[in-house]
């Protein structure tokens, strides 16, 4: 009788890099039915994971200095057989080859991977261009998977919608309202509107929906005091700054799940978004490392509007790494997704 598969994959950076991730999870628990898949993650994006019905195990790591020999010896007590490191990192590379896992798999050559006889998979300097979830996938088809279906899943609780309802009643947010998500911040992870050019579409986006009951809801912690106080004079009691009252990135996750749209640049709630199945708008440079064809929301109910490549041209200097995402990606594109996901 051959041995049960026992899969390891690790993936310990942001929001979205995670939620990526899962299409892996699902594809090898179809391709090994009987096999034992984990994932490990840094703690807060293991909520990412929660309810996943294609995992037996979540290991979370704190990436402390002082905790890697403990995650060591967790990582051995599950005796993994194949361990997928879909983004190289040292301390993870290292993790698996003293938890003695025998086959290894990594991306690219880095001399840690080398040292620790890591496998590998390579992105060929990204050409032909990917989604990430495609690059991620290579890892599980190195070891015998075969698939091209890419679609993100997260999984949410019974407990999970009734605590997201709990909370839009606590804050005053009628359940009855179209409640849209604006989420303004990035943290960076691409080129976003600043927050004027934020309030401008806030103040045009509003009438578009008449006398239907609407709820716009500020989720982003980046932004300033002065754009939530602008913003919510704006809107005249239809916009809500929730940023601080999120405590956890699951509380993040079910309200997302119980409402009618986000809108983002490319960044973690968009993942969120596609993940759920929700629907989605999201703004995106046109740029190879940031584009759609890269790191767009995969999902049917997703919109990926990206910065035509007449208005890259004209508004963007990719010669000095000068960008004119607030002129590029014009508001009148986001009000038509707007107005198109009205009338569903």
């Amino acid at each position: 009788m051959p041995k049960q598969k026992r899969i390891l994959i690790v993936r310990t950076d942001r929001v979205g890099d995670v939620v990526v991730m899962t299409p892996m999870i699902r594809e090898l628990k179809l391709a090994f039915p009987d096999s034992f898949i984990g994932a490990m993650t840094n703690v807060n994006n293991s909520q990412i994971l929660d309810n996943n019905p294609y995992l037996d195990c979540i290991i979370k790591d704190d990436l402390k200095k002082e905790s890697f020999w403990q995650i060591v010896k967790t990582i051995r007590s599950y005796k993994f057989t194949d361990a997928l490191l879909v983004l190289p990192t040292e301390r993870a590379a290292y993790q698996l080859f003293f938890a003695g896992i025998k086959n290894r798999v990594g991306v690219g050559r880095i001399l840690y991977e080398v040292i620790t006889f890591m496998k590998s998979v390579s992105r060929n300097n990204y050409i032909p261009l990917r989604h990430e979830a495609d690059y991620s996938m290579d890892l599980a088809r190195k070891i015998g998977v075969v698939t091209d279906n890419l679609q993100p899943e997260i999984f949410l609780s019974g407990t999970d919608r009734n605590n997201a309802n709990k909370f839009f009643t606590d804050n005053n947010i009628s359940l009855s309202a179209h409640k849209i998500i604006l989420h303004t911040g990035s943290k960076g992870s691409g080129p976003n509107w600043c927050e004027d050019k934020y309030l401008e579409f806030l103040s045009q986006m509003l009438p578009l929906f008449g006398g239907k009951e609407v709820t716009v809801l500020l989720t982003a912690l980046e932004m300033s005091e002065s754009f939530a106080k602008q913003a919510v004079k704006i809107g005249n009691g239809k916009v809500i700054d929730i940023s601080k009252k999120i405590n956890t990135l699951r509380d993040m996750i079910s309200i997302i799940g119980q409402s009618n749209l986000v809108i983002s640049n490319s960044t973690g709630p968009m993942h969120i978004a596609s993940g759920l199945q929700m629907n989605s708008i999201a703004l995106f440079c046109r740029r190879p490392m940031s584009c759609v064809k890269r790191w767009g929301a995969i999902s049917p109910n997703a919109v990926n509007l990206e910065v035509t490549e007449e208005n890259c041209n004209k508004y963007c200097n990719q010669a000095n790494d000068k960008c004119g995402f607030d002129n590029a990606m014009p508001i009148d594109i986001v009000l038509d997704a707007v107005k198109r996901n009205i009338n569903k």
